[in-house]
């Protein structure tokens, strides 16, 4: 008999998440089905799409989310017990896959994780897994980087935008500038290559767009935008001719009202922008290329990673809350 802990979407968020948005429960397992298998989370992801998408879930629905897990059982031949796999199976400890009834959540299937050599399992959550993959389609794809060109990175020190500006370098970019929230997170940035970085709580909102223009005195060419808000709205009005906007999330709006930017439509048209927003299953069928890539970088010391890691399940509110408001640095996973 296995019994699993779960955290429940207990009442719709309306600004920050807090305490009494979550609820922990434990509930029996039952047996196994065929072609069924139990997996045991070793490490759980939180991120920011969580908190826009729980939006649309109904309350007393299972906090959606990837976990790295061991399958402990199974019926199946294709997950075999000692296993580890990347699914995802939410806010859980345990967890019975059956993929023909389609539980596992959002829009990939669950998959056995190749060895990562001598680096940890937990960057299947990472780098190793959907946000690397999210920076690797997401910039290449979309922004088509060009050697000599300047890329302005926002969420930079977080798990996404600090892959993206590793590859910016790798790909010949001359000029690569991340936005962060601390002087600690920009130190950080700078030794993974980053030219230039703007700690936007420094300057504030008067000041970012003449910060911008100091550390892009060339225009911007590609923008990554993790953040919405006043910071792309300043990126957008330095902007140069034919550039590319890669649109990953807005978080700055997650928890506030709608950003009030001025007229960006004007930028786009009178420098024939081109911008595309994505969800990165788009390239499902590609996904181990990334995986494959990001690992080879990181073998070649190319790519570098950082994990902000809390412990223990009972933590995973307050872990969600700590990176939606800039608590971690690099990935923030929860180790079980």
């Amino acid at each position: 008999m296995v019994v699993a802990k779960k955290w429940i979407y207990a009442k719709p968020f309306d600004g920050l998440p807090k305490d009494e948005n979550f609820r922990l429960e434990e509930e029996t397992l039952p047996e196994l089905g065929e072609n069924e298998f139990l997996a045991e989370a070793e490490f759980l992801s939180v991120d920011p799409y969580m908190r826009p998408y729980m939006s649309s879930y109904p309350v007393g629905t299972v906090m959606i989310g990837g976990q790295v897990a061991k399958v402990t059982a199974s019926r199946n031949v294709n997950f075999p017990v000692g296993a580890y796999v990347f699914g995802n199976f939410g806010w859980r400890t345990h967890t019975i896959v059956n993929l023909e009834r389609g539980s596992t959540g959002l829009d990939s299937k669950p998959y056995v994780l190749p060895s990562f050599g001598k680096h940890p399992r937990s960057l299947g959550l990472g780098v190793l897994g959907m946000p690397g993959n999210t920076a690797y389609f997401g910039f290449l794809e979309l922004c088509q980087p060009k050697e000599g060109e300047t890329v302005v990175v926002s969420g930079a020190a977080g798990a996404v935008g600090s892959i993206v500006g590793q590859i910016a370098k790798l790909k010949g970019c001359s000029t690569v500038v991340g936005v962060a929230g601390s002087d600690e997170k920009c130190a950080w940035l700078r030794t993974l290559g980053f030219d230039a970085t703007i700690n936007y709580r420094t300057v504030g909102k008067e000041g970012f767009a003449a910060a911008l223009k100091q550390a892009a005195p060339k225009g911007v060419d590609c923008y990554f935008d993790n953040v919405g808000g006043y910071i792309s709205e300043a990126v957008l009005g330095q902007m140069n001719l034919y550039g590319r906007i890669s649109v990953c999330g807005t978080i700055s709006n997650y928890n506030e009202g709608r950003a009030q930017v001025t007229d960006p439509q004007r930028e786009f048209v009178f420098k024939q922008l081109r911008q595309e927003g994505f969800i990165v299953t788009r390239w499902a069928k590609r996904w181990m290329e990334g995986i494959e890539a990001n690992l080879r970088w990181i073998e070649e010391g190319k790519l570098t990673y950082q994990e902000t890691v809390t412990e223990g399940f009972e933590r995973m509110p307050t872990a969600f809350v700590s990176m939606l408001t800039g608590g971690n640095t690099g990935k923030a996973i929860v180790k079980v």
